[in-house]
């Protein structure tokens, strides 16, 4: 079969095959790179600081436009009000944030049996190493920036103990406070004072959170068609394969009908020779009769 693959036009068909099945891989690397596409960019303004009375409201659910949006807020710390919460990384090393209810002055009110008279906002100051390090928060008047952040989910089934919480989830610290809260919380970039800094120093690190890249969403036709595209290429050396290996049964059975031609005619030609020899020797069987 080699032999008939080596003939120029198998030679020729092969390239040919084999640009082909290029032109497919390329198709599947294209769609492939589709396949994964971004959510819609980042905006441009989310790190602008603007204020958190303007960008989002107490008792309405999150809204993902505002997620990750630089926001500032004065109001105060309730030393009363602070957990930590395990199993934060800063740096490659697990530790603790340091999480504070802030009261943010001129908030709307929530009405109901169930709030307080201020609207309250979790607000997660640092990042510690160890639980000791995690001293109260300031006290007196703050002017307060960071960036807002959706209320993560708590964990299930697991209790956190007093003083901690399984994560900074809205739902789970406003039980654990008694206030009412905002649906997210602000991840502090800048604390001051009286024009004083007092923001996050000495054991308890800064956060300094950056603006979380869009998501990947999968575009699963634009994936079937990258696969679809691979099986094309391979399909295309198939049919180039099928067809030598055809053209190669095709010689095989021009040469068996070559062979069967030839021993039909010697067997024909032998037939022709013995004939006469047996005529002669059947003739001569009266002769012989008649002599004796």
């Amino acid at each position: 079969m080699l032999k008939t693959a080596l003939k120029p036009r198998w030679i020729a068909g092969l390239v040919f095959a084999l640009l082909l099945s290029g032109v497919f891989v390329l198709l599947s690397q294209w769609q492939f790179g589709r396949s994964t596409q971004s959510e819609a960019p980042v905006s441009s303004t989310v790190d602008e600081v603007k204020p958190l009375t303007t960008v989002l409201k107490p008792g309405q659910f999150f809204p993902g436009t505002v997620s990750d949006q630089m926001v500032s807020a004065t109001g105060s710390y309730d030393p009363a009000k602070q957990v930590l919460v395990e199993g934060r990384l800063f740096g490659g090393q697990k530790g603790y944030w340091v999480v504070s209810a802030f009261a943010v002055d001129g908030a709307p009110t929530l009405s109901g049996a169930a709030a307080s008279p201020r609207t309250w906002i979790p607000v997660a100051r640092g990042w510690v190493a160890d639980p000791a390090d995690a001293g109260p928060p300031p006290s007196g008047g703050i002017e307060l920036s960071g960036r807002l952040l959706p209320s993560e989910a708590p964990l299930p089934n697991v209790d956190a103990g007093p003083g901690r919480a399984s994560a900074v989830s809205v739902a789970e610290l406003i039980n654990k406070w008694d206030v009412s809260s905002y649906p997210g919380f602000v991840a502090a970039s800048a604390e001051s004072s009286g024009g004083t800094s007092v923001a996050a120093s000495g054991p308890l690190k800064a956060l300094n959170i950056p603006a979380q890249p869009p998501a990947q969403q999968v575009n699963w036709q634009s994936l079937f068609y990258s696969v679809e595209w691979v099986v094309f290429a391979g399909f295309a050396l198939y049919i180039w394969w099928r067809m030598v290996a055809d053209d190669y049964r095709r010689d095989l059975e021009d040469e068996e009908s070559d062979e069967d031609s030839d021993n039909n005619g010697s067997e024909s030609h032998d037939g022709v020779d013995s004939g006469p020899a047996q005529h002669v020797s059947t003739t001569n069987e009266p002769e012989q009769k008649v002599q004796q």
